[in-house]
């Protein structure tokens, strides 16, 4: 169970890491507008994508990570190094929303949309979703380049960065990966749940949780003999954490989850709740899933599939498997690897990944 203190703690981390990528922001975003009156929206897209939203999981589990091999406050230059995953992620969500088709993200029109509808308004020449789709592609490149910009500018020592370049790029590389078995996957309308697994692990598990764990530690100045430590936590926790957006793709309340109900099931996601509804549903239900993937879905056809979800035991076998894997990572805090100072900030974090509804 999390503490008051720890919660505290978790809460001022985030909220340096807040001010460092305001402070980034302030001079990118200026030197982007110095380029041309035409590239405000830009600027302006990016700051709000980033500034307006975002739980900061994975800064604030590198920071925590930093903790965990030193048992010390991270310092400021370690702070906005860590930050700079924030902006890798937003160049996944915004590559994300792209490929699935989504309209919207954290309640607001997902980039994509924002720009097309720019474009309607003001009137331009050309096919309007053409310009949102490019758009959204080139912005999601920035902050891809902002996030290296952001490592490299943080002020850390040369020793520093050399030891944490390796775990960055691996983070990246995995991230990739595991976007590209997503959407492999969903073309081939697997039913596997190993197959589903997989694709949880390296597009949540790892990117989300594991490989911050280790570049926080690394920040710190940390060997690799804590890897193991940290990963026996972070896996699992990433791969619950993973198994929770499931459940929220299908049944996730609008209003917390900024996307629209059921999207997940517009979008065909061969996810392990899935894979588990087709392993425990009759020939019946399997009729119904063959709707899976249409994007023109509506709210009668998603509650029709919600039922079959549940009927088949898919949302009980998941929450178990969310379960199981909170306990696994309980007994990797037990590692005398770790520092104590970090342990309940990582319970603190556990709770946050499983236990939400957006």
């Amino acid at each position: 169970m999390s503490s008051p203190e720890a919660f505290a703690r978790i809460k001022n981390l985030r909220g340096d890491i807040d001010q460092s990528i305001t402070n980034f922001l302030d001079g990118s975003t200026g030197y982007i507008r110095s380029i041309g009156v035409e590239l405000a929206p830009v600027a302006d897209a990016m700051s709000s994508f980033l500034l307006d939203g975002g739980k900061r999981f994975r800064p604030l589990l590198s920071c925590i990570g930093s903790i965990a091999a030193s048992g010390d406050q991270p310092s400021k230059e370690i702070i906005a190094a860590s930050s700079c995953l924030e902006l890798l992620h937003a160049c996944a969500l915004i590559h994300d929303d792209l490929m699935d088709g989504s309209d919207t993200r954290r309640g607001n029109p997902a980039i994509h949309k924002l720009f097309e509808e720019l474009h309607r308004k003001n009137s331009l020449s050309g096919d309007s979703q053409r310009y949102g789709v490019a758009s959204a592609i080139l912005l999601g490149d920035l902050a891809l380049i902002w996030a290296d910009q952001m490592l490299h500018t943080a002020g850390l020592e040369q020793g520093q960065l050399l030891g944490a370049l390796a775990i960055y790029d691996e983070l990246r590389v995995e991230l990739m990966a595991g976007q590209y078995l997503d959407v492999h996957e969903q073309s081939l309308a697997t039913t596997d749940l190993q197959r589903s697994l997989k694709v949880a692990s390296y597009k949540s598990g790892k990117y989300s949780i594991e490989r911050p764990l280790h570049f926080g530690a690394k920040l710190a100045g940390a060997d690799d003999h804590i890897f193991p430590a940290l990963s026996g936590f972070g896996i699992p926790i990433g791969e619950a954490f993973q198994l929770r957006d499931d459940l929220l793709g299908v049944f996730g309340d609008p209003s917390q989850t900024g996307k629209p109900a059921g999207d997940d099931l517009r979008e065909g996601k061969a996810t392990v709740l899935i894979a588990l509804t087709y392993a425990g549903t009759g020939e019946s239900g399997k009729k119904e899933l063959k709707s899976l993937g249409k994007a023109d879905l509506d709210g009668a056809a998603i509650t029709k599939l919600q039922e079959v979800i549940i009927s088949s035991g898919a949302v009980v076998k998941v929450e178990e498997m969310i379960r199981q894997r909170a306990e696994m990572a309980e007994v990797a805090l037990s590692s005398p690897l770790i520092a104590a100072e970090a342990k309940p900030l990582l319970q603190t974090m556990a709770e946050m990944a499983l236990v939400r509804s957006s």
